[in-house]
């Protein structure tokens, strides 16, 4: 059906969005509503997930892809498209052409991860090509546009398009349908900026007072600026970890809707992210991509302030790459605590680590412990802790400075991320090195310290990190005064013992690469 383009944006939105509620279904079905309940016991929100992640291409953007090629002309249809796409996108375009006989070509950042190719294959069979086109989404746009105007092919835009801004809308509609509205704020996440805008138009329409509330990242806020700024501007610089989110300009009919129905823009961190991640997976049992968890990312944020209310977020994605993974469970934001890093200063001699955990440590869980011998008077061991309540680590400097310790907090160092953990093989006499395998629980790691090595020799180099195992593993370095002292100790060291499963001396060849030395 014709445009009227007389209407005010807002009204041709909301009614191209009604005209995509008899196309969008030809390609896919509803998805679902679910509640979400927060962890802890602190007061919070009511929390109604829209789980796009579980749509035929793990993302909302079939919606919109759809709307639009089944919008065009049969001249236009044999002319075929092409768009870019860091993927999400893609895999929408790749359904509906193949389901509609249209040719597509998909511009695609070399830098996209190979899950997110494999789909668009998987999805648009012998009716796709991908072009892999420069490390950037801009750059992907720049050499699909070019395509566009030498092979004359028909462009869809991801976001600054109407039709797909209003196929993105039929998963408001079906919020309204559900039947557990009203809400009193919807936190949309924003890249583009088409299925905020689209779902915030849509939502106004029938409960005029929600709080419609933008989510970006906070290096890779487009729509905020272009909210300052009065029009969409582009971003110098841009962080990629939420990759579905990560756009550099906001679209312009994208900032004319959210500029007049966006209540605030909302910015959360890469850590933040993670953390919603993590709840997602262990309320819902939702892998989500990192921009999937943009909302959720800032209602924990604001849960306080949001007691009481019932809100609404969307899992717009759950296209991640597998390795992306296990970073993002490893990192200190997905943690199911709270956490901090710290390095702390203590003399180089027997006893004085097993000291520092016995006392100003204790309560606390060891998430993460790097060592290795730098000094022959002084160590400086990092340790990432966690604890339950945040108060119960804000209490740790103090603790440090009555013990004496000197100390400094390296949460998010880059050679604590990366564990650069250095050991100087001149210092060591004669080392012995542990592959040690305990079991995960509170103060196992303490016990099996104590018990074995309290006194006998001191400790030269330690690597552990909580992998979320039932067993927890490590690499321990000992150094003693003589080889007989080492001797004694290998013959008396059981391999299996109470509070850990294996305990093995690192073989000679391995051991000597670690110490960058080798010893008799």
């Amino acid at each position: 059906m014709p445009q009227n383009d007389a209407l005010p944006l807002d009204r041709r939105l909301r009614q191209e969005i009604l005209f995509a509620r008899e196309r969008v279904y030809r390609f896919g079905q509803a998805t679902p509503m679910e509640r979400l309940v927060l962890p802890g016991n602190q007061p919070g929100p009511e929390i109604w997930v829209k789980r796009e992640d579980l749509c035929p291409v793990k993302s909302y953007k079939w919606r919109g892809a759809c709307n639009r090629l089944a919008q065009l002309s049969e001249e236009e249809r044999q002319r075929g498209v092409v768009t870019a796409s860091a993927g999400n996108h893609a895999q929408g375009v790749a359904l509906a052409a193949c389901r509609l006989g249209i040719r597509a070509r998909i511009h695609m950042p070399r830098t996209t991860p190979r899950v997110k190719q494999d789909a668009v294959g998987h999805h648009g069979g012998a009716w796709v090509e991908i072009v892999l086109s420069g490390d950037s989404y801009d750059e992907a746009v720049m050499a699909a546009r070019e395509d566009e105007r030498t092979g004359g092919a028909i462009y869809v835009h991801a976001y600054d398009d109407l039709g797909v801004m209003a196929g993105q809308g039929t998963l408001a509609d079906e919020v309204v349908l559900s039947g557990h509205g009203p809400f009193d704020a919807a936190y949309l996440q924003i890249g583009g900026g088409g299925m905020a805008a689209a779902t915030a138009c849509w939502l106004e329409t029938y409960w005029p007072g929600i709080d419609l509330v933008g989510v970006e990242g906070v290096d890779q806020a487009s729509m905020r600026a272009a909210l300052v700024a009065g029009h969409p501007v582009e971003l110098r610089d841009l962080d990629l970890f939420c990759d579905g989110t990560a756009v550099r300009k906001a679209g312009a009919l994208p900032f004319e809707i959210c500029q007049q129905k966006l209540n605030r823009i909302v910015t959360v961190t890469n850590a933040e992210v993670s953390a919603a991640i993590r709840v997602l997976w262990e309320s819902l049992r939702c892998v989500s991509e990192p921009s999937g968890a943009l909302g959720l990312a800032a209602i924990l944020k604001e849960r306080a302030a949001l007691a009481g209310k019932k809100v609404l977020i969307v899992i717009s994605g759950a296209n991640i790459d597998f390795l992306q993974l296990g970073l993002i469970a490893q990192s200190e934001g997905s943690m199911n605590a709270a956490s901090r890093t710290l390095r702390v200063r203590i003399p180089e001699r027997p006893g004085t680590m097993l000291a520092l955990l016995d006392g100003c440590f204790s309560g606390l869980n060891i998430a993460d412990f790097q060592y290795g011998l730098g000094s022959g008077r002084d160590a400086y061991p990092v340790f990432t802790v966690t604890a339950d309540a945040a108060d119960q680590l804000a209490a740790l400097p103090d603790r440090l400075q009555t013990g004496g310790y000197e100390w400094e907090d390296l949460t998010g160092a880059p050679d604590v991320t990366f564990r650069a953990i250095s050991l100087r093989g001149d210092l060591l006499a004669h080392p012995l090195f542990l592959r040690l395998e305990f079991y995960e629980r509170s103060g196992a790691l303490h016990d099996f310290l104590s018990r074995l090595i309290r006194d006998r020799a001191n400790l030269c180099y330690f690597n552990y990190r909580q992998s979320g195992e039932r067993i927890g593993r490590a690499l321990i370095g000992l150094n003693f005064e003589d080889a007989a002292l080492r001797d004694q100790f290998l013959r008396h060291l059981p391999e299996q013992g109470e509070g850990y499963r294996s305990c093995k001396p690192l073989d000679e060849s391995a051991a000597a690469r670690l110490s960058g030395t080798t010893h008799s």
